[in-house]
């Protein structure tokens, strides 16, 4: 096969895999996994009463009559706390988050979007309902707590705040939620206390739900960048399908967090540990039904006397899937900022992309300069290729007299051609294996800039106002074929186009009419392959395709 051929073969498999990523390359889940449209974040701890951090005085009322708790349960207020990066909103009916909006974040590009809104309608039950796995303590599922205060609308617009809810049974158990919001966090620490004031020891295991939604609409989004359940299981990134679910729902291991990955955010529950510590054993155990996804996150307790009281403690995370943002944490929640098969080379491009962001603040100059510092990496490799596909062309001619001299006799013809190649001292491959090692690096990029939430909503001149969605000049009120909406003019992709197309015009093509023909329809197929993809990707495209124009035409000049 001759570089040609081979060049082909390269471009076709870079689109197989640019559009089936997913399917082939992504690693398959282990222990551990989460839902879908919802995230968490937290680990359990259990202590003893001496190590129990300080909550206050609560006395059971074991006077309370059944008809006094069926009033406590339809009567309840929702909190809403508001601290300067998002409004949370906790139900005293399961203590349960009913509402997250991030306040640097909006739903959509346009003025006046609402925030972004990390809990999805048609939940109906909120994130981080608790329970015991083997309903220990009756009515605890859909108990209503009580908060410790009077207030429904807190500001904490500095430092820190604690809100304690409180739910008791006949029996004299006691369970509280602690919630303690900061102002410059996305973290927040969620304390479960158990009192037992009851005749009969607890021996149970704590349960906290994370549901999600996982409809067609996401399963379409998910085939580019992973959307639903995953989790941080024995040291390892896990991602689950919610497809995959009916054939094993259940991971158990040392869970560092358990969650649900967006394309931009995440939510997850992660179990504190002590210092240097290790998760404890847990285990999580989905279902899904009706586009609803549900992880249940499962913690055995530690046998529970009456009298005697024990706490178990989480930290949540809602916020962006930010690598700068999860990494000032001092825990594993950056390891959910995961680029699959090609993680290894895409975070620190990622990291450098940040960095140089910092020097310019423009992630579009970010991308350019990015791709600048990679194509001089690898210029020496380029080089090679280069000189390759020159030699290449000089024996052209030779070829196409050789091709139709034995064109009715295939097998000659290929003798004589590497006949040629062997005379000349050219070697087909030495142009197309600098591409193939460059290949990880492109998939690479291709994946990070898919999901790098630095460019949702990021401008970078002109109509161009977000990196992460597709670019169009002006917005037309009739649909484009193979387009999707909004319909107008993608400038970036036309450029992309044309700049493969230039490309395929200064090299050589090795005298197969055929081949000739099918090297001057990849422009048009990587145009249209490119046209919905975000503008951060297609900037990225037309930056690599002119400076190796520029590269392959100092070298064909130097070498003429």
């Amino acid at each position: 096969m001759d570089e040609q051929k081979r060049l082909i073969l390269a471009v076709v498999l870079s689109v197989l895999v640019l559009v089936g990523y997913q399917a082939f390359f992504v690693k398959p889940p282990e222990p551990g996994s989460l839902p879908q449209e919802v995230q968490t974040q937290g680990e359990v701890q259990s202590k003893d009463q001496g190590s129990a951090p300080a909550v206050s005085e609560y006395t059971a009322k074991t006077d309370a009559s059944p008809e006094a708790v069926e009033v406590q349960k339809t009567n309840y207020r929702t909190l809403v706390v508001s601290t300067p990066l998002y409004n949370i909103s906790v139900s005293e009916a399961g203590a349960v988050v009913q509402s997250f909006e991030l306040k640097n974040y909006s739903q959509t590009n346009e003025k006046d979007s609402p925030l972004k809104q990390l809990v999805p309608q048609g939940l109906g039950q909120g994130i981080f309902s608790l329970d015991l796995e083997g309903r220990s303590i009756p009515g605890l599922k859909n108990a209503v707590y009580a908060a410790d205060t009077d207030a429904t609308e807190i500001n904490v617009s500095q430092g820190e705040k604690t809100l304690e809810f409180v739910f008791e049974t006949l029996q004299g158990i006691i369970v509280k939620k602690i919630f303690t919001f900061r102002a410059d966090s996305y973290l927040i620490d969620c304390d479960i206390v158990f009192q037992n004031g009851s005749d009969t020891p607890l021996n149970d295991a704590v349960e906290i739900s994370i549901p999600g939604i996982y409809n067609k609409e996401v399963e379409d989004r998910s085939k580019f960048a992973f959307e639903g359940p995953s989790a941080f299981v024995s040291n390892e990134y896990t991602e689950i399908k919610p497809d995959d679910i009916e054939e094993k729902n259940t991971y158990t291991g040392k869970i560092g967090w358990a969650g649900y990955s967006e394309r931009y955010f995440f939510t997850a529950l992660m179990p504190k540990t002590k210092e240097g510590g290790v998760p404890a054993d847990a285990k999580l155990f989905l279902t899904y039904a009706n586009d609803k996804v549900v992880n249940h996150y499962i913690r055995k307790m530690e046998p529970l006397d009456k009298g005697r009281q024990s706490v178990y403690s989480f930290a949540v995370y809602m916020g962006p899937k930010s690598h700068k943002v999860l990494s000032k944490y001092d825990n594993n929640l950056k390891e959910a900022v995961n680029f699959g098969f090609f993680n290894v080379i895409a975070k620190p491009l990622l990291i450098g992309m940040n960095f140089i962001h910092d020097l310019i603040p423009n992630y579009g100059v970010a991308i350019i300069l990015l791709t600048v510092i990679i194509k001089l990496v690898f210029w020496p490799l380029g080089t090679k290729s280069y000189k390759s596909m020159n030699e290449m062309k000089k024996i052209q001619p030779l070829m196409m007299e050789l091709r139709e001299k034995y064109k009715d006799d295939k097998q000659r013809m290929n003798q004589e051609v590497m006949g040629l190649y062997k005379t000349y001292k050219v070697n087909p491959a030495s142009g197309c294996l600098p591409m193939l090692v460059q290949m990880p690096i492109f998939f690479a990029l291709y994946r990070m800039l898919y999901q790098a939430i630095e460019l949702r909503h990021a401008p970078f001149l002109g109509w161009i106002t977000d990196l992460a969605a597709p670019e169009r000049l002006f917005h037309f009120n009739f649909s484009i074929p193979f387009m999707d909406a909004p319909y107008g003019i993608p400038v970036l992709t036309l450029l992309m186009g044309a700049s493969f197309l230039l490309q395929q015009k200064m090299t050589p093509t090795g005298g197969d009419p055929m081949q000739a023909k099918m090297m001057m329809l990849m422009p048009l197929i990587m145009t249209v392959l490119f046209i919905n993809f975000p503008a951060g990707l297609v900037l990225y495209m037309v930056v690599n395709n002119i400076i190796s124009m520029g590269q392959q035409y100092y070298i064909q000049k130097k070498l003429a």
